[in-house]
């Protein structure tokens, strides 16, 4: 977790840093253009003087005169209307003033030459293409060692400050993961001990409520045992029968919805499979049930519905209780709507996870005030209907 936030971080961070320097990139870009520009300028004017001194080392005595060639520029001579007298220049001259000139990619250098010293010529022009690879070359190594020195530096740092609380959130979760032990023998304690009593003696609406009090939090300690394993476990699926799994789900919640006189009726088709993870299931049908006993009105009733055929197979949760103001973030972990009702916020994230997981669709169907009903249609792969 810890380098996972720190690499996300760091290379944001290095994203905003490297979009901050394009900027004096930009003009250090422009700079060295300029700079190799004017090299280039010295470059054509150093060789301007080789082509004027060949000129001048020409005996007129002599037949002919052999114009110099260079591999790296092409220059002529021309006459004052700019017309070449001779010229390697592939090219019609744009620009008829002497200095230095470019036009895109291609560099001109116009000397003015004495008058009829040189075969009747006014100018000489030379013309090279000006590429500045390198300098491209040198910015993008400039910007690359920079992102790179940045990102190693943030992962550094923050690897640094994520550390303590990664040391915090260790030391809490072997805090829960020990809690949750403790919790279980006690709490399994007082379970075992009800149902004795139960036994032997007759129906006590004291032992009624402790009985459910136990049930609500023998559901709390479940999700938080889910959420601590999940990532570390794997979870087999079996052949479930699902009108029995949900008539035992069913008959172990009453005692809480008797807590608040709510009754829970139940529409549940027989001899159906359902090749699923049973833990996964009851996290997904005890927290359905948990909620909508949580969130009805007293004296109301929670109406579950199962049915299967060849095309769907659909389980929905109704209650008549509060409704959900904000559909959207009931599925973050933590979030309660209302914290009068209690829990911790993780039930309806676990349930998220397995519908994610198992590719089970989810709707929600909520008016405020009026109730919720919770509605789940399984992939016809993972069921099987008997005949």
């Amino acid at each position: 977790m810890k380098d996972n936030y720190a690499g996300k971080y760091a290379l944001l961070y290095t994203l905003l840093v490297a979009v901050i320097l394009l900027t004096p990139l930009f003009f250090y870009l422009i700079y060295m253009k300029n700079i190799h520009s004017v090299q280039n300028e010295l470059f054509l004017k150093e060789k301007s003087f080789l082509v004027v001194q060949s000129m001048e080392e020409y005996n007129q005595h002599e037949n002919y005169f052999e114009y110099p060639r260079f591999k790296t520029f092409e220059s002529g001579i021309y006459d004052r209307g700019f017309q070449p007298v001779f010229s390697l220049i592939n090219y019609e001259v744009q620009y008829f003033k002497k200095g230095y000139y470019l036009d895109g990619n291609d560099a001109y250098l116009i000397v003015e030459l004495p008058k009829g010293r040189y075969f009747g010529a006014k100018y000489l022009i030379l013309k090279n293409t000006l590429s500045f690879a390198v300098v491209y070359e040198k910015v993008m190594i400039i910007l690359f060692s920079i992102v790179i020195l940045i990102f190693v530096l943030s992962v550094f740092f923050l690897n640094r400050f994520v550390k303590p609380f990664q040391e915090m959130n260790e030391t809490l979760d072997n805090f829960i993961k020990d809690s949750m032990h403790e919790i279980n023998t006690p709490l399994s304690i007082i379970s075992v001990n009800i149902d004795l009593y139960h036994r032997k003696n007759s129906p006590n609406k004291y032992m009624n409520r402790m009985k459910a009090a136990t049930k609500v939090l023998s559901n709390i300690y479940n999700d938080m045992d889910y959420l601590i394993k999940h990532d570390r476990l794997e979870f087999l699926k079996e052949s479930i029968d699902i009108a029995e799994f949900l008539n035992e789900r069913i008959e172990y919640f009453e005692e809480v919805a008797a807590m608040k006189n709510i009754g829970i009726s139940s529409n549940i088709q027989e001899n159906v499979i359902l090749f699923m993870n049973p833990k996964q299931l009851q996290r997904l049908v005890d927290n359905n049930i948990s909620n909508a006993i949580k969130y009805s009105n007293e004296e109301k009733s929670i109406e579950i519905n199962f049915i299967a055929n060849e095309e769907f197979c659909s389980l929905s949760f109704k209650d008549y209780g509060v409704g959900i103001e904000n559909v959207n973030k009931i599925f973050d972990r933590y979030y309660r709507e209302n914290s009068n009702k209690g829990g911790f916020g993780i039930g309806l994230n676990i349930v998220k996870s397995i519908v994610d997981e198992s590719n089970i669709l989810l709707t929600i169907d909520s008016k405020l005030h009026q109730g919720s009903t919770f509605s789940y249609s399984f992939p016809q792969s993972i069921v099987k209907i008997k005949s």
